[in-house]
């Protein structure tokens, strides 16, 4: 049965006021409802300010970046009608599309939309918090031609790269909601609401998908409706029948007048455009000799990749590559940090892989070097002085040392248990507080046997 796959996804926009008036979009640490006036809040009479230009610029910048068609005709700010108590004036006010026709990763961009957050409705206790409501979004609209949750999963950090590489949203994370909308063999439309993570859409995706096709096997209908994602049981649920563009009764804000993004604004947002990073991976692997694996890796993050290119001044880029994907790269999943904040500077990297090139660190001291850095805030010059390999000298006085204290051992090795030398090894790893070059340290075992 084929699966058809459509997004609509929501993301903050990075803006220091919100959309319509001059209350912070910055809500973390505020008291609720304390981030809010009369505009935000729909009170009686209250009228929007201009549209706020950071956030304009910001989703011209994005649907660049998302190669979509910039509009030239007049964008006006829609008033969305639907009765919630996060939507204090009953009314979402959203643009119409300021880009059309994207493509990321195959996947065909509809629209590009701007649009203002509701507040937070907690539905258990039946409270408002309206410090959330007329934040800046931007809405992203795909053509449903992805066919499978991990396809779906594959765009998604495609796109989440997109937009952490813009610098236009917020990094926080916890501000992203995604609706998918999925079909079977072009039966009954179903949108699935409340998913916030990647992990989340790729789990409501495959209850979701299973759910269908066994009502179809059944001989029963899809009923095109809007389902919950419930995160703690991994399911979805029906919330209502799903509604229509006519259920919405858009129209024209009259408080606000139309958008014109002139020929000079789009040039000006496009001429600050960084790399995107599907364009940096491909120069990455033309430019470096690095693989595609390695590439993708270290352009999961622009901060990332910025100080892979300064590293790769100072070490070959293949080590450098190697390092980044399996020492750093694993360090930051296991500790769910980014690059930006985990503390690691250029200088600690390249540190580690001079020292581990000269051999005085070991792979894995190499590797212990960065999760210090990591776990503790250390400076990793610092902690290659202390695990630097000990040199010839010290190594030769400490296997004279385990072979006098451990003669038991050396007996059983002579009268020909040899993997007595392991336990010899170990002793001489011990000794040196584990600085030893294991491989010299066992070929000086076996001489002084022999």
């Amino acid at each position: 049965m084929r699966v058809k796959i459509g997004f609509e996804i929501h993301e903050q926009l990075a803006t220091r006021t919100k959309l319509f008036c001059t209350s912070p979009a910055d809500y973390r640490d505020a008291e609720p409802n304390t981030n809010v006036c009369e505009i935000c809040l729909g009170l009686p009479g209250a009228k929007p300010m201009g549209v706020n230009a950071d956030a304009v610029e910001g989703v011209v910048a994005i649907a660049l970046m998302l190669n979509c068609e910039i509009v030239q005709e007049p964008v006006y700010i829609l008033r969305k009608h639907y009765d919630y108590p996060d939507l204090p004036s009953g009314y979402q006010r959203t643009s119409m599309p300021i880009g059309r026709n994207g493509e990321l990763a195959g996947v065909k961009i509809w629209e590009v939309h701007l649009e203002e957050d509701p507040g937070k409705y907690d539905p258990v206790t039946g409270k408002v918090d309206y410090n959330r409501s007329g934040v800046p979004l931007v809405e992203i609209v795909t053509a449903p031609d992805i066919t499978s949750p991990e396809e779906a999963r594959a765009f998604m950090r495609e796109l989440v790269k997109v937009l952490h590489y813009s610098g236009r949203v917020r990094r926080e994370g916890g501000t992203m909601r995604v609706d998918v909308n999925v079909s079977i063999e072009d039966g009954a439309r179903v949108e699935i609401k409340n998913i916030n993570s990647i992990k989340g859409l790729y789990r409501a995706l495959k209850f979701e998908i299973t759910r269908q096709k066994n009502l179809r096997r059944r001989g029963r209908a899809v009923k095109r409706e809007t389902r919950a994602y419930i995160e703690e049981q991994m399911i979805t649920r029906s919330m209502r029948t799903k509604e229509t563009a006519e259920d919405y009764r858009y129209i024209p804000d009259p408080d606000l007048p139309p958008l014109r993004l002139t020929p000079e604004l789009v040039e000006r947002v496009r001429s600050q455009l960084p790399e995107a990073p599907h364009q940096k991976l491909q120069r990455f692997m033309q430019q470096y000799r690095i693989s595609k694996d390695d590439a993708w890796a270290i352009t999961s993050e622009p901060e990332l990749a910025d100080a892979f290119e300064r590293v790769c001044k100072e070490v070959e880029p293949l080590r450098a590559a190697a390092f980044f994907r399996h020492i750093i790269k694993k360090t930051l999943n296991y500790h769910n940090l980014s690059f930006a904040e985990s503390g690691i500077t250029v200088e600690d990297i390249v540190e580690v892989l001079q020292a581990m090139s000269s051999g005085r660190l070991s792979q894995q001291a190499g590797e212990l070097v960065i999760r210090e850095v990591v776990q503790q805030r250390r400076r990793a010059s610092e902690l290659v002085q202390q695990l630097s390999r000990v040199d010839e000298r010290s190594l030769e006085r400490a296997v004279e040392q385990a072979l006098a204290e451990n003669q038991k051992a050396v007996q059983d090795y002579l009268n020909g248990r040899k993997e007595a030398i392991n336990f010899l090894l170990g002793q001489v790893m011990r000794i040196t507080g584990g600085r030893a070059d294991a491989a010299k340290a066992l070929q000086m075992l076996r001489e002084r046997l022999s």
